[in-house]
């Protein structure tokens, strides 16, 4: 290959998603609290998708549900003032969209352990 002039692709190995960076984080969280370290941006990526069971499975959702029991200060206020406008605007529409249902649900189990 050399000598036709085509370089080789070197494969770089594949850098873990935001969501594997974050799930991996609240794992840890979870499993080994002596060595987890606290991360902003793996926190604020976890409070952003929190809702979406595609990004945040299930399996997940429980153990970022003990996860918000610890949080404090504007973090823990912004999050509820958000699920709260989430609530009011969901419950304005009638969809009867599952996946929308589900959202939902996880929304009213934040509210629920925040208030």
């Amino acid at each position: 290959m050399r000598e036709a002039g085509i370089a080789a692709k070197k494969e770089e190995p594949k850098k873990p998603s935001g969501a594997e960076l974050a799930l991996e984080y609240l794992t840890s969280w979870s499993k080994k609290p002596k060595e987890w370290k606290f991360q902003k941006t793996r926190q604020t990526w976890l409070l952003l998708h929190m809702y979406e069971k595609e990004k945040v499975p299930d399996e997940y959702f429980s153990i970022l549900l003990d996860y918000l029991e610890g949080l404090k200060g504007s973090a823990r206020d912004v999050t509820m003032q958000k699920a709260e406008a989430l609530m009011k605007e969901y419950d304005n529409s009638d969809t009867e969209d599952p996946a929308l249902l589900e959202k939902c649900e996880r929304i009213r189990k934040v509210l629920q352990l925040l208030s």
